[in-house]
């Protein structure tokens, strides 16, 4: 395809006016400034019209949980501990797999909807779940989440399941599926399992996903457990962070934990609209940024957030850091747009992804300006990360495939998910 006469989020995340970006199989070919010349047209195929509109890199949510679309709105006005204990583990605990497909497809309908084009996933029934996201045509970094406090590794079910994943999926679907290994967290996992998965990453060489300090009770807890020591720096003790990790939501931070995330290059996943709605606290993304953590940005899943609307998700990323910093010159926009698209490819891995740049992947959402929240005009980057909302988005591109363009998709029939999505909602509630 050739985008012509369009405006570009360049790879500085600079904004260009009538900039000309050709795609071929699943790469970007062609950024210029200059129309190709006429002979070369026929290479790109389709000539789409860019005016009034802007093209960038896709979304990358760095931490999720899709198939837990299917409890959007179930628990609501509870802490962490009784969200989970009380409401979202019994509801899991009935889940099967016809209905970990369709919640996981759900979740890439509204991901591809909202111009996201890869999510590090964490959660289980990964075949379903994988067998979803190849359907919609969408990247994943996936992980079998595991939760082992008592027993052996060997004896848990999830350890299995994770091993058997990175030798089934790894690089699957064109290298669209990444397998990552996941311990759910310090609290969830004894030293034993969380040694045994951290030798797998190590034995596979791969990346690591797992949920830090979210909230400050898991922080005392762990350094009660654990002789005073903080998550970061227990994870760092058993060897986690020799891995590339994507450490999801990091509230609760020292100065001696951000050390040892930018010595370990350990990119932190942000989570800021379902840290506020779970009162678990606010990242100090202004101070990561300031001692050059990769900070990426994520939505966790619909069940605490209820939306994945990304460019809400930015907004609300850069109002927090300056709030946290008490700067309001704190969170300048380009850096917030690199947070929501090239930190988020970096975390997992996809070093030729999250920029508009010749030889890069053609993943790719362009964004309707004519609409009244758009306009006027005297700053586009400011205007995308203050003005834009998800609707806004009209074609979502995926390895030079387009997934969704003005309000039709081309990978899943949404109103058999819809249809097939309450199926399973009340099968499961009929049970609890």
């Amino acid at each position: 395809m050739l985008f012509e006469r369009i405006g570009l989020v360049d790879e500085n995340f600079g904004y260009r006016e009538n900039m000309y970006v050709g795609t071929s199989g699943d790469r970007i070919v062609y950024v210029g400034a200059e129309c190709p010349p006429e002979n070369e047209k026929e290479w790109y195929g389709e000539t789409y019209d860019g005016k009034g509109k802007v093209l960038m890199p896709g979304f990358v949510n760095a931490h999720g949980h899709s198939p837990m679309s299917l409890m959007r709105g179930y628990g609501e006005n509870l802490p962490l501990d009784r969200w989970l204990n009380e409401l979202i583990f019994p509801f899991e605990a009935k889940l099967y797999s016809k209905a970990v497909y369709w919640g996981t497809l759900l979740t890439m309908a509204e991901s591809i909807r909202y111009g996201i084009v890869s999510t590090s996933d964490m959660y289980y029934f990964l075949d379903d779940m994988i067998r979803a996201i190849t359907t919609s045509g969408c990247k994943s970094n996936i992980s079998r989440s595991v939760v082992n406090p008592m027993d052996k590794p060997e004896n848990c079910i999830g350890f299995k399941e994770l091993q058997d994943s990175i030798i089934m999926y790894h690089g699957f679907d064109d290298g669209r599926i990444i397998v990552d290994a996941s311990i759910h967290a310090e609290y969830t996992n004894n030293d034993e399992t969380v040694a045994a998965i951290i030798d797998e990453t190590k034995r596979h060489d791969i990346r690591m996903h797992v949920h830090v300090a979210e909230t400050e009770s898991e922080v005392r807890g762990c350094m009660e457990r654990h002789g005073g020591m903080t998550p970061v720096q227990y994870f760092d003790l058993m060897g986690m962070f020799d891995q590339p990790t994507n450490a999801a939501h990091c509230v609760w931070l020292n100065d001696y934990d951000i050390e040892i995330l930018k010595e370990k290059n350990v990119t932190v996943a942000s989570n800021p609209i379902s840290n506020l709605k779970l009162a678990s606290g606010i990242c100090d993304v202004p101070k990561l940024y300031a001692n050059g953590v990769n900070v990426a940005i994520g939505t966790d899943s619909s069940t605490s957030n209820n939306s994945l609307d990304f460019f809400e998700e930015m907004k609300m990323f850069a109002l927090l850091g300056k709030v946290k910093s008490g700067d309001a010159a704190a969170m300048k926009p380009e850096q917030v747009l690199h947070s929501a698209t090239r930190a988020g490819a970096i975390a997992q891995g996809r070093d030729n992804c999250g920029l508009v740049k010749e030889g890069y992947k053609a993943d790719l959402i362009v964004v309707d300006t004519d609409v009244p929240n758009m306009q006027p005009v005297h700053n586009m980057i400011n205007n995308l990360v203050y003005s834009a909302c998800g609707k806004d988005i009209v074609m979502t591109m995926v390895d030079g495939r387009v997934l969704y363009r003005d309000g039709e998709y081309t990978t899943i029939d949404i109103e058999k998910t819809y249809a097939e999505v309450e199926k399973a909602r009340k099968k499961i509630l009929s049970q609890l």
